[in-house]
């Protein structure tokens, strides 16, 4: 019996294909496909979703000073002449940050050899490169996703059949977190 299937394609695609669908699954909850290609996703998602669920809490809370620019009413930076030169205004600000203990780190970079890295593009500015956002799925996964499955002991997603395609014929199922 094989580990794994083929799915037709070379190792590289095949690699490429499975880690478009698993991001596609963590950024949007559900996705369309083959049931042979959901099969394969479901397995790299739920080993995913495992680390997430047992890495979660796994980090220490530290304050640390940053310079922050200071801002007028209408959002721009404040400029003073300094020897001549506009020179940016800055204020020491004190902030919390998540610091991953090392587990957690080692989770998050697992995390990140099988996630693309994804941007979100406003529907006002489509095609534009200007107000897109890195969306950082492996917190995703750590702040929204793992603690929805904290009491859960794996099946953290579901393939539900809808039919065949028109095109070949091929079984189409809708793979999505429960």
């Amino acid at each position: 019996m094989a580990k794994y299937r083929k799915l037709g394609k070379t190792s590289s695609q095949r690699k490429a294909l499975l880690r478009n669908q698993v991001t596609a699954l963590i950024y949007n909850g559900k996705i369309v496909t083959t049931e042979a290609r959901a099969k394969e996703v479901r397995k790299l998602a739920e080993r995913i979703i495992t680390k997430a669920i047992k890495e979660k809490d796994n980090y220490e809370e530290v304050t640390i000073q940053a310079k922050v620019p200071r801002k007028d009413k209408d959002g721009k930076r404040v400029k003073e002449v300094v020897d001549g030169k506009k020179v940016t205004v800055y204020d020491v600000v004190d902030k919390t940050i998540k610091k991953d203990l090392p587990s957690r780190l080692h989770a998050r970079r697992e995390m990140m050899k099988v996630l693309y890295p994804v941007k979100d593009v406003p529907k006002e500015a489509a095609g534009r490169k200007k107000n897109t956002k890195k969306v950082d799925l492996v917190a995703k996964l750590f702040d929204e996703i793992a603690p929805k499955y904290v009491g859960r002991n794996g099946g953290y997603t579901r393939i539900v059949k809808i039919g065949q395609r028109k095109g070949d014929g091929a079984l189409e199922v809708l793979l999505e977190l429960v």
